[in-house]
């Protein structure tokens, strides 16, 4: 069974920095797509990252802007999300989905974590 295990989320200040991981099991790992997505109280979830673990393509949503970086250690099936410079805009539950195909819609992801909280204060 596919799992996946969200942490490294907390309650920093505008400009800190923080790194997500997603741990991975039950499948194999190199075989998928990893998307980060965070939903803010009163939004829609929306995707942050994906990274395809078959040819390392990346791809990031706009409003990142360079802040943040997502990486893939294959040797602990465990995606990361190294996000720096944060705004109170961040301020959101970020999960992280497993996926066959390099999409944007959360509806392509089958199997999803249960989030962690990233809070930025300003």
């Amino acid at each position: 069974e596919a799992q996946l295990v969200e942490s490294g989320g907390g309650l920093v200040q505008a400009g800190d920095s923080l790194r997500l991981s997603c741990a991975a099991s039950g499948f194999t790992f190199t075989d998928y797509v990893i998307a980060w997505f965070r939903q803010a109280p009163g939004k829609q979830r929306e995707q942050v990252s994906y990274i395809n673990n078959k040819n390392g393509e990346t791809h990031y949503a706009d409003f990142v802007e360079g802040r943040f970086t997502i990486s893939s250690d294959n040797t602990k099936d465990t995606v990361y999300l190294q996000m720096i410079n944060l705004k109170p805009q961040a301020t959101a539950v970020y999960y992280c989905a497993v996926g066959v195909v390099t999409r944007v819609d959360a509806r392509w992801f089958e199997t999803w974590g249960t989030g962690t909280q990233v809070t930025a204060t300003s």
